[in-house]
């Protein structure tokens, strides 16, 4: 059987790759800075809206801050991966515009409930991009770096984004009144969103949606000329007539499993986005940006780890030692606090914490179910946007419920129990894994089981004059 997309597979790593790394990793940048920002200010806010912890819907108002946004997203991941079917490119952009006038019109809110509703309309314009710029990247990849593209250019430009927003808190919280403070740091989420507009609007159409979705063969070849310069002659029908009921009735085991898969991460990974610098880092004498670089030094260096193994050793391994990092590290953080240790060493607290909850966070799935490797990878191309938006979905569903339940149990009831509750979800992660996930590195149409549905098509290819 003929892989159409060899050609594309086989050519190295270059500045087109490099270029489309930028441009949708901006985007995913965007989306840490947002999501990660009302965690440092979360105190401000609520303090700003007159809401103490003596109020009576104290826990309530901080869940409702938090999780909006991923309500919105999950809202926003399912319609995107609709539209997606009539072309990537076509709503690319769309998204970095919802993320860029929502973030901005967050400085308008005058009360807490409009500002939940924008965050709402925010978190659809994050969910769009969850969808969207995994499966850009992972269509436009070549098959030897695609586990490092998704990886570096999803996973770890949120990161990114998470360190500029506690950076932006460092810099103007010396300089500007508190209630002005929360206003200017969500708002400048704006500024990396709207920068990226025009080039995402200028990025090409995936040549695996061109085959694939469309059948254009002369689009196709051209694509593949501009990409590896290579000329292809194709006969037969390339475009893919099997649909949505077909493949899910012949894969559902993977797909549900990469649905469930970030489902359970969210939980986890949200619980320390969203708390962490208030909660946790209070408990161990950290300022909500301090901590936020702290963290991100243990993220870097885990997600840097990942960017070398990935694509050598597969997405299968990583993630399961990395959701059995996070568990053990959160039980050994629970122990060392049942025995009292933690008040005597917080930067031993910090060091356990930091170990599960980032190092092997982007060791594994932050890296590789978050970064929405698994949605893009075991999906053909004619159902990956589709099934890529229940993925995006499920896992911000999890981060909401995380936003409800997490402060609850934390604040309401036994932090003990906070704690093995995210350990438990993270050693379920890591059995999901091992028992129903195919490892997925090396040719995309092989590890989505595309090319033993692909139709024969006779190639020929030579290198361009």
């Amino acid at each position: 059987m003929t892989n159409i997309f060899e050609d594309l597979d086989k050519k190295k790593f270059g500045w087109f790759h490099a270029r489309s790394i930028l441009t949708t990793g901006m985007g995913v940048f965007t989306d840490g800075y947002d999501l990660s920002s009302v965690g440092i200010v979360l105190a401000i806010i609520m303090t700003s809206y007159g809401i103490t912890k003596t109020s009576p819907n104290y826990t309530l108002f901080l869940s409702l801050i938090t999780g909006t946004a991923l309500v919105g997203a999950a809202i926003g991941a399912l319609i995107f991966g609709e539209l997606a079917r009539k072309g990537r490119k076509k709503f690319y952009g769309v998204d970095v515009l919802i993320l860029g006038i929502a973030a901005f019109a967050q400085i308008f809110a005058v009360n807490v409930y409009l500002l939940i509703i924008i965050r709402l309309i925010l978190g659809i314009g994050v969910g769009a991009d969850y969808v969207l710029s995994p499966v850009i990247m992972g269509e436009h990849s070549n098959a030897k770096d695609r586990g490092k593209t998704i990886a570096f250019g999803f996973g770890m430009m949120w990161g990114f984004g998470a360190v500029m927003a506690a950076f932006v808190y460092f810099v103007l919280s010396p300089i500007v009144a508190p209630a002005v403070l929360w206003r200017v740091v969500l708002a400048a989420g704006a500024i990396p969103a709207l920068a990226v507009v025009y080039l995402r609007r200028k990025m090409p159409e995936t040549p695996r949606f061109i085959a694939r979705i469309t059948g254009d063969k002369k689009s196709f070849a051209d694509e593949v000329k501009y990409v590896a310069q290579k000329e292809i002659a194709l006969n037969g029908d390339i475009a893919d007539k099997h649909n949505f009921r077909y493949y899910f009735k012949k894969y559902k085991r993977e797909y549900i499993s990469a649905m469930v898969l970030w489902f359970l991460y969210d939980q986890v990974a949200y619980a320390g986005i969203l708390f962490g610098p208030t909660l946790i880092a209070s408990k161990l004498g950290f300022s909500p940006d301090g901590w936020t670089f702290l963290m991100e030094v243990f993220t870097i260096f885990g997600g840097l780890l990942c960017l070398t193994l990935i694509d050598r050793k597969g997405r299968k391994p990583l993630q399961i030692i990395g959701f059995a990092g996070i568990a053990a590290f959160l039980l050994a953080f629970d122990g060392a606090s049942k025995i009292g240790l933690i008040a005597v060493l917080p930067i031993l607290g910090m060091f356990l914490y930091a170990f599960g909850m980032e190092f092997f966070n982007q060791l594994g799935p932050g890296s590789i179910s978050a970064s929405g490797v698994l949605g893009v990878e075991l999906t053909p191309t004619k159902i990956r946007s589709q099934i890529q938006s229940y993925t995006v979905s499920a896992g911000r569903t999890g981060a909401a419920i995380a936003s409800f339940i997490f402060p609850v149990i934390f604040i309401g009831g036994n932090e003990v129990y906070a704690f093995y509750y995210l350990s438990a979800v993270a050693i379920l992660g890591a059995l999901v894994t091992f028992v129903f996930i195919p490892e997925t590195k090396g040719s995309l149409e092989k590890a989505s089981n595309e090319l033993k549905e692909m139709e024969e098509v006779k190639v020929s290819s030579s290198y361009a004059e």
